[in-house]
Order: C-alpha cells, then sequence, then structure tokens
C-alpha cells in the first residue's frame, strides 16, 4: 500500500478549480451509476443504436452482480480516505467498500460493450470512463490498484455483454423471420 499512496500523494499536486469542479461533478453524476445508466437509456431509445444500449445495459448488469454484491463484500477493502482522512476535502466519504471502484468498473463496463457495438461512439465513452477513473485517484476515494481491478472488471463485463446482445439480437431477428415465412 505504501507505493499507492505515494501515486495518490503525487496526484494532489495537479490541485487546480477546474479539476476540483470535474472530479465533483463526475463523482455525483456516477455515484449509483447515473451517467451510464442515461446513456444507455439514450442508446435504447434509438433504432440505430439499441443493440449497443442493450449491450451496455447487459454489461453494467455483470458489473453490478460480479463487483458491487459480490466482489466488494468480498475483498472488503478500506477506502484510502479512511486511512488518511484528512486528505478528504472536495466530496464526502462514498459508501461501501474500495475494491473494485464502482465509476471505473461500470463506466468501462458501459463503455466497452458500446465500442464493441459501435467503434465510433465507445472510442469517446472509453476516455470518458478512464477520466473518471482518474477522478477517484484524484478525489482519494480509490486506491490505484482499485481503479485498475475496476477498469479489468468493466472490460470483463463489456466483453461479455456485447456477443450476449448479439446473441439476443440474431434470435429475436430469427424468430421474425420466421413468423414472416409462416
Amino acid at each position: 500500500m505504501p507505493f499507492e499512496f505515494t501515486i495518490l500523494d503525487a496526484l494532489q499536486a495537479l490541485r487546480c478549480p477546474v479539476l476540483d469542479a470535474l472530479a465533483v461533478f463526475f463523482d455525483a453524476a456516477g455515484a449509483h451509476g447515473e451517467l451510464w445508466i442515461a446513456l444507455t437509456v439514450l442508446a435504447l431509445a434509438f433504432r440505430r443504436t439499441r443493440k449497443a444500449g442493450f449491450a451496455m445495459a447487459l454489461a453494467l448488469c455483470l458489473y453490478m452482480v460480479s463487483g458491487h454484491f459480490i466482489l466488494k463484500p468480498l475483498f472488503a477493502r478500506p477506502r484510502p480516505c479512511d486511512i488518511r482522512p484528512e486528505m478528504l476535502t472536495l466530496v464526502a466519504r462514498p459508501h461501501g467498500w474500495s475494491f473494485p471502484s464502482g465509476h471505473t468498473a461500470s463506466g468501462f463496463a458501459a463503455a466497452f460493450a458500446l465500442w464493441f457495438q459501435n467503434r465510433r461512439l465507445g472510442v469517446p465513452a472509453l476516455v470518458l470512463a478512464a477520466f473518471i477513473g482518474f477522478t477517484r485517484l484524484y478525489l482519494y476515494v480509490h486506491f490505484p490498484t482499485d481503479i485498475l481491478g475496476g477498469i479489468a472488471l468493466g472490460l470483463a463485463a463489456g466483453a461479455l455483454g456485447s456477443p450476449l446482445a448479439d446473441k439476443v439480437s440474431n434470435r429475436l431477428s430469427n424468430c421474425k423471420e420466421v413468423k414472416r415465412t409462416v
């Protein structure tokens, strides 16, 4: 853990009003996955991106089950701000355990699923997910390994959510074609 505190402490040198405001905004926007849920609903609303939205929804559900309900309680890792409470100055202490980062995992799950379905939309989503992961370090609420764990879990959930969406979509298409021929 000492090397992780070294990284967290070094990031505090980046403190500035603009990054502070962005970090606080994304903390609130991602506290319960609101940002990624909103983007998923938006993708589901349009026929052209509906399958991508479905892939994102599946990826987010996979993260919730594996990350939030299984891994966080299993590891029960305290947050860096629990060990050094004086460093938590911009936001209230988040609820729950530190590993893996839920903000990061949900972001990468939705963004990677989107990337599999639509590269043009997926690239900026992945950049946003990475920035949100950075803000978790900047706010002193996650260790670097929490972020790495969140990225790995999110990528896995996205990589599973996308082919599942493809499979369901293909089955639905086959059912529609069978109905037309009957």
